[in-house]
């Protein structure tokens, strides 16, 4: 009886799961996490930043290589790193909303969720930016963020992650390795380049960029911004 109670426990938790956190379900709205059509063009994207030096070393390989990427970032981070994120606006990369403080609890009521985008869309204003992209924290949705998203003209991104253990930083061939095997025409793929809004060592994670982009070039792949690939605008009138 114990065993049955277990197995129930566990399948109720990974339908929650599938339901509200999935990078794939569309349960709760539209969520895109690939580009449409067969076409070689994938969208890199870093999560949870700005985070120094790990952000701007990123910046300086993608400028480089003429690499255009998306950055999903974190209203207070934003806020210490205020140069870092107009300096990925200025080179052409695109900024978009990931929530304000990145805390768990945050985004399961709806009058939290609601002061998550209203504060990180204003980290964003102080800088005169007004990003239109959002992916949540976790990629965490509940039934009130669809209302939410439309009262402040933002569209949900999802994605897949590079790797899934990538925020505890494998070596950078394990996650080159996934990522690549991972990757079809379209793909959204998820780095990060900070954690959970705060300081961490991303060092792996560039890394495993610089190891990747020339084996995706091999294969005929180019590189856009996630609101090229998906039809979407990347910012409105602050």
């Amino acid at each position: 009886m114990k065993a049955r109670w277990t197995g129930a426990g566990a399948a109720a938790v990974g339908a929650v799961y599938w339901f509200m956190m999935s990078p794939y379900s569309q349960a709760l709205g539209r969520f895109p996490y690939r580009g449409p059509g067969d076409e070689r063009v994938v969208a890199l994207t870093f999560d949870d930043g700005p985070n120094e030096p790990y952000t701007s070393e990123l910046a300086d390989y993608l400028d480089q290589e003429d690499i255009r990427a998306t950055f999903f970032q974190v209203g207070k981070a934003v806020q210490r790193h205020p140069g870092v994120t107009k300096r990925l606006v200025a080179a052409g990369h695109v900024v978009g909303l990931h929530g304000h403080t990145h805390e768990f609890t945050q985004y399961l009521r709806r009058r939290t969720l609601a002061e998550e985008l209203q504060n990180g869309l204003a980290a964003f204003g102080e800088l005169g930016i007004r990003p239109t992209l959002y992916r949540p924290p976790w990629l965490l949705r509940i039934p009130a963020l669809q209302g939410l998203l439309r009262e402040h003209d933002l569209h949900v991104v999802s994605g897949e992650f590079c790797h899934l253990l990538e925020v505890a930083q494998p070596s950078p061939h394990r996650i080159a390795d996934q990522a690549l095997r991972g990757t079809r025409p379209g793909s959204i793929i998820i780095f990060h380049d900070g954690w959970d809004g705060k300081s961490a060592d991303r060092a792996a994670t560039v890394e495993a960029v610089k190891l990747l982009v020339p084996r995706l070039r091999a294969q005929g792949y180019s590189f856009t911004t996630v609101d090229r690939l998906l039809d979407l605008p990347a910012y409105s009138e602050t």
